[in-house]
Protein backbone atom coordinates (compact mmCIF):
# COMPACT_ATOMS: atom_id res chain seq x y z
CA UNK A 1 0.00 0.00 0.00
CA UNK A 2 2.90 2.10 0.37
CA UNK A 3 4.13 2.93 -2.84
CA UNK A 4 -0.18 3.64 -3.64
CA UNK A 5 0.05 6.13 -0.89
CA UNK A 6 3.05 8.00 -2.36
CA UNK A 7 1.58 8.22 -5.82
CA UNK A 8 -1.87 9.28 -4.78
CA UNK A 9 -0.16 11.91 -2.49
CA UNK A 10 1.80 13.33 -5.28
CA UNK A 11 -1.17 13.17 -7.87
CA UNK A 12 -2.48 16.39 -7.36
CA UNK A 13 1.47 17.89 -7.02
CA UNK A 14 1.74 16.78 -10.98
CA UNK A 15 -1.25 17.25 -12.39
CA UNK A 16 -2.59 20.17 -9.87
CA UNK A 17 -6.32 18.21 -9.94
CA UNK A 18 -7.46 15.19 -8.05
CA UNK A 19 -7.07 16.94 -4.70
CA UNK A 20 -10.18 15.77 -2.79
CA UNK A 21 -9.99 12.37 -4.32
CA UNK A 22 -6.13 12.01 -3.06
CA UNK A 23 -7.73 12.52 0.23
CA UNK A 24 -9.88 10.25 0.46
CA UNK A 25 -7.98 7.93 -1.08
CA UNK A 26 -4.65 8.65 1.02
CA UNK A 27 -7.11 8.13 4.68
CA UNK A 28 -8.06 5.27 3.54
CA UNK A 29 -4.47 3.89 2.67
CA UNK A 30 -3.32 5.23 6.00
CA UNK A 31 -5.88 3.65 8.11
CA UNK A 32 -5.36 0.24 6.28
CA UNK A 33 -1.82 0.61 6.90
CA UNK A 34 -2.46 1.37 10.77
CA UNK A 35 -5.00 -1.24 11.22
CA UNK A 36 -3.01 -3.69 9.35
CA UNK A 37 -0.07 -3.30 12.03
CA UNK A 38 -2.29 -3.33 15.10
CA UNK A 39 -4.69 -6.09 13.93
CA UNK A 40 -1.94 -8.37 12.17
CA UNK A 41 -0.02 -8.72 15.79
CA UNK A 42 -3.06 -8.94 17.70
CA UNK A 43 -4.54 -12.19 15.33
CA UNK A 44 -0.92 -13.84 15.35
CA UNK A 45 -0.73 -13.93 19.21
CA UNK A 46 -4.09 -14.59 20.14
CA UNK A 47 -3.76 -17.68 17.48
CA UNK A 48 -0.28 -18.46 18.56
CA UNK A 49 1.60 -18.38 15.36
CA UNK A 50 4.03 -15.51 16.12
CA UNK A 51 7.22 -16.68 13.98
CA UNK A 52 10.58 -14.96 13.99
CA UNK A 53 9.74 -14.36 10.13
CA UNK A 54 6.54 -12.23 11.54
CA UNK A 55 8.89 -10.61 14.63
CA UNK A 56 11.20 -8.98 11.30
CA UNK A 57 8.92 -8.49 8.48
CA UNK A 58 6.28 -6.50 10.47
CA UNK A 59 8.18 -4.35 11.48
CA UNK A 60 10.17 -3.87 8.24
CA UNK A 61 6.65 -3.29 6.78
CA UNK A 62 5.80 -0.80 9.37
CA UNK A 63 8.90 1.02 8.73
CA UNK A 64 8.34 1.16 4.76
CA UNK A 65 4.96 2.38 5.12
CA UNK A 66 5.53 5.38 8.08
CA UNK A 67 8.59 6.25 6.17
CA UNK A 68 6.51 6.73 3.14
CA UNK A 69 4.04 8.76 4.44
CA UNK A 70 6.66 11.10 6.71
CA UNK A 71 8.88 11.45 3.19
CA UNK A 72 5.71 12.78 1.64
CA UNK A 73 5.23 15.40 4.35
CA UNK A 74 9.00 16.50 3.97
CA UNK A 75 8.65 16.68 0.65
CA UNK A 76 5.53 19.05 1.12
CA UNK A 77 7.44 21.12 3.31
CA UNK A 78 5.91 20.94 6.37
CA UNK A 79 8.06 18.18 8.45
CA UNK A 80 11.08 19.52 9.12
CA UNK A 81 13.83 17.37 7.04
CA UNK A 82 16.02 17.16 10.41
CA UNK A 83 13.01 15.82 12.12
CA UNK A 84 12.41 13.03 8.77
CA UNK A 85 15.85 12.45 8.84
CA UNK A 86 16.11 11.74 12.52
CA UNK A 87 13.17 8.95 12.30
CA UNK A 88 14.92 7.38 9.09
CA UNK A 89 17.89 6.78 10.44
CA UNK A 90 16.64 5.61 13.51
CA UNK A 91 14.88 2.98 11.73
CA UNK A 92 17.41 1.84 9.40
CA UNK A 93 19.49 1.57 12.44
CA UNK A 94 17.05 -1.14 13.84
CA UNK A 95 16.91 -2.68 10.56
CA UNK A 96 20.55 -3.08 11.03
CA UNK A 97 20.53 -4.02 14.37
CA UNK A 98 17.58 -6.49 13.67
CA UNK A 99 20.04 -8.18 11.02
CA UNK A 100 22.79 -8.38 13.54
CA UNK A 101 20.97 -9.97 15.72
CA UNK A 102 19.77 -13.02 13.77
CA UNK A 103 22.68 -13.87 12.42
CA UNK A 104 23.86 -14.40 16.49
CA UNK A 105 20.76 -16.60 16.56
CA UNK A 106 18.42 -13.67 18.37
CA UNK A 107 15.59 -12.51 17.01
CA UNK A 108 14.26 -9.28 18.37
CA UNK A 109 10.13 -8.63 18.82
CA UNK A 110 9.14 -5.41 19.72
CA UNK A 111 9.44 -3.45 22.68
CA UNK A 112 7.71 -1.12 25.20
CA UNK A 113 9.82 1.99 23.57
CA UNK A 114 9.42 1.00 20.14
CA UNK A 115 5.56 0.85 20.80
CA UNK A 116 4.95 3.90 22.33
CA UNK A 117 7.19 5.40 19.20
CA UNK A 118 4.97 3.72 16.70
CA UNK A 119 1.92 5.65 18.41
CA UNK A 120 3.53 8.67 18.42
CA UNK A 121 3.91 7.90 14.67
CA UNK A 122 0.65 7.25 13.98
CA UNK A 123 -0.56 10.78 15.95
CA UNK A 124 2.12 12.23 13.84
CA UNK A 125 0.66 10.48 10.16
CA UNK A 126 -2.80 11.81 11.60
CA UNK A 127 -2.01 15.40 12.30
CA UNK A 128 0.32 15.40 9.21
CA UNK A 129 -2.54 14.06 6.87
CA UNK A 130 -5.17 16.42 8.21
CA UNK A 131 -3.27 19.40 7.47
CA UNK A 132 -2.47 18.42 3.38
CA UNK A 133 -6.62 17.55 3.92
CA UNK A 134 -7.65 20.79 4.84
CA UNK A 135 -4.95 22.26 2.10
CA UNK A 136 -6.18 20.25 -0.52
CA UNK A 137 -10.07 20.17 0.50
CA UNK A 138 -10.27 23.88 1.36
CA UNK A 139 -12.56 22.80 4.17
CA UNK A 140 -11.74 24.09 7.78
CA UNK A 141 -8.90 26.54 6.52
CA UNK A 142 -9.75 28.54 9.64
CA UNK A 143 -7.58 25.32 11.35
CA UNK A 144 -5.51 25.21 9.29
CA UNK A 145 -2.15 27.29 11.46
CA UNK A 146 -3.54 24.51 14.65
CA UNK A 147 -3.49 21.34 12.49
CA UNK A 148 -0.02 22.43 11.42
CA UNK A 149 1.66 23.86 14.94
CA UNK A 150 0.05 19.87 16.21
CA UNK A 151 1.63 18.15 13.76
CA UNK A 152 4.81 19.82 14.15
CA UNK A 153 5.02 19.23 17.60
CA UNK A 154 4.00 15.21 17.15
CA UNK A 155 6.78 15.16 14.56
CA UNK A 156 9.35 16.53 17.59
CA UNK A 157 7.64 13.99 19.50
CA UNK A 158 8.23 11.32 17.05
CA UNK A 159 11.76 12.10 16.77
CA UNK A 160 12.51 12.10 20.37
CA UNK A 161 10.87 8.63 20.76
CA UNK A 162 12.49 7.14 17.93
CA UNK A 163 16.01 8.26 19.56
CA UNK A 164 14.69 6.72 23.03
CA UNK A 165 13.55 3.59 21.43
CA UNK A 166 16.97 3.57 19.94
CA UNK A 167 18.58 3.91 22.84
CA UNK A 168 16.09 1.31 24.10
CA UNK A 169 16.97 -1.42 21.34
CA UNK A 170 20.83 -0.93 21.96
CA UNK A 171 21.01 -1.19 25.76
CA UNK A 172 19.02 -4.31 25.55
CA UNK A 173 21.34 -5.62 22.53
CA UNK A 174 24.54 -5.04 24.55
CA UNK A 175 23.07 -6.54 27.57
CA UNK A 176 22.24 -9.68 25.38
CA UNK A 177 25.54 -9.90 23.80
CA UNK A 178 28.03 -8.13 26.11
CA UNK A 179 26.87 -8.73 29.65
CA UNK A 180 24.75 -6.77 31.87
CA UNK A 181 26.22 -3.74 31.05
CA UNK A 182 26.11 -2.31 34.45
Amino acid sequence: MSPVFLIVYFVPVWTGRFGFSSVVICWSLFILMELSDLFDGMAARAANQVSDLGKVFDPFADVVSRLTYFLCFAVSGFMPVLVFAIIMYRELGILFIRMLAVKKGFVMGARAGGKLKAWSYAFSGISGLLYVSILRTGLFTEYSGSVLLAAKVFFILSAVSALASLADYLIMLKRKFYGSGK
